[in-house]
């Protein structure tokens, strides 16, 4: 057996799992521009549901031939989320695609005890 098969080997450094589900989550922001078509919305939000993921907020507006899209969304690691913005980049209504780390959404709508 080589020294790079040897798993207590101290040369051999083992690689982290991006996939695993101990793997440090994010809270990502999307910022996107596709082409003002009918699809292309579903399309970009098909991605995330693909990965049994639902976005904590979503916003899109309309300027002429463009979309201007931001989403935000937790529970995903930093390579999922990379992936799934090179997943987005592959479609051919994007134009372009920023990720960015994000602070966790502010819950507007969170109850208040009586006084």
């Amino acid at each position: 057996m080589s020294a790079l098969e040897r798993l207590d080997h101290p040369v051999t450094a083992l690689r982290t799992d991006a996939w695993a589900t101990n793997a440090a989550h994010a809270h990502v922001q999307y910022r996107l521009q596709a082409e003002a078509e009918p699809d292309s919305l579903c399309r970009i939000l098909n991605l995330f549901a693909l990965q049994f993921l639902v976005p904590q907020q979503l916003q899109m507006k309309q300027e002429d031939e463009l979309m201007h899209i931001e989403v935000q969304i937790g529970g995903l690691s930093w390579h999922r989320a990379e992936l799934i913005a090179q997943k987005m980049r592959n479609l051919i209504s994007v134009v372009e695609v920023h990720l960015e780390p994000c602070l966790p959404p502010v819950r507007a709508f969170e109850s208040r005890p009586a006084r």
